[in-house]
């Protein structure tokens, strides 16, 4: 007898693992959404999407790791090479660009959005190629920091009403989304730098990472107000930033050493934010991760 309530027990106990999901699995999503610029597209990595052509979309984007990652069939990349705050609700003119809203992908039954932008308001194309410019002459100065001095924070405090608006847009076409803001993979490292391989001057270096910083904390700080989670990859990527060895690092140099936009994300990098984004969609919090 006692040896048959154990067996009953157990497959009682087996019966009740299977068909009762446990607290901590993680959300199953259906309908996801992915907005952004560059970061987030993926310009040059293998294989570059036709949907259109002229947004530089990576099949090895973070959007699409994470999609294939929860498995969700049903999902959009509407990010696109260059985009600004003001590409979500309105059209991307020019090359690169798209015809349509990025917001225009979203739709009431959408269920998960992440979304990284920002970047481009404040000038990171501009701000790249007077810095190293400015460095190849003055590699021991701070050249771009005596240039700019307080600016790049003000174009920053200037963004984050920018990044609030399209945070509102999206609640406002897919209100039971759950959204996500992604920042920025760290692009330098805290001191010093690789000049010449990256001319940035070495006094340049720490006020530039500074003002990632800034530009990720704007990213959490807007994230919080709109009750958004925030998913920041600056933190996991100390040691694979631009100066880093070909086979280490996850955003290119201006010279690539793999296939992927100079100072962008390369596949590996893209793959660690996707796994970022799922690890944090599987726990209880969306922030610090």
């Amino acid at each position: 007898m006692t040896r048959r309530v154990t067996v009953v027990s157990l497959l009682t106990a087996l019966i009740a693992a299977i068909v009762v999901p446990t607290a901590s699995a993680a959300p199953q999503y259906r309908n996801y959404v992915s907005l952004g610029d560059s970061f987030v597209s993926g310009p040059f990595i293998p294989l570059q999407r036709l949907d259109p052509l002229s947004c530089f979309k990576s099949t090895q984007n973070y959007p699409s790791v994470l999609a294939r990652k929860l498995g969700i069939t049903n999902f959009t990349d509407i990010s696109c090479g260059g985009a600004q705050t003001k590409d979500m609700a309105g059209v991307q003119t020019g090359f690169p660009g798209q015809s349509v809203p990025q917001l225009s992908a979203l739709k009431p039954d959408t269920d998960l959005v992440t979304v990284s932008i920002g970047g481009n308001d404040i000038g990171f194309s501009e701000i790249i190629t007077t810095c190293a410019s400015r460095g190849l002459t003055d590699p021991h100065g701070a050249p771009c920091k005596a240039l700019y001095g307080d600016e790049l924070a003000q174009r920053i405090n200037a963004t984050a009403p920018k990044v609030a608006d399209v945070l509102k847009g999206i609640k406002q076409r897919s209100p039971n989304a759950r959204v996500v803001v992604v920042g920025y993979l760290r692009i330098l490292p805290p001191s010093q730098g690789c000049w010449p391989l990256v001319p940035i001057a070495s006094g340049d270096v720490p006020y530039l990472d500074d003002m990632q910083k800034l530009l990720n904390g704007m990213l959490a700080a807007q994230a919080k107000a709109a009750g958004a989670g925030w998913v920041n990859p600056y933190d996991i990527s100390l040691g694979r930033d631009v100066c880093a060895a070909p086979w280490d690092k996850w955003v290119e140099g201006l010279v690539p050493t793999r296939l992927a936009f100079p100072v962008h994300p390369n596949a590996s990098g893209m793959a660690a934010v996707g796994k970022q984004v799922a690890a944090a969609l599987a726990g209880t919090e969306l922030a610090g991760v």
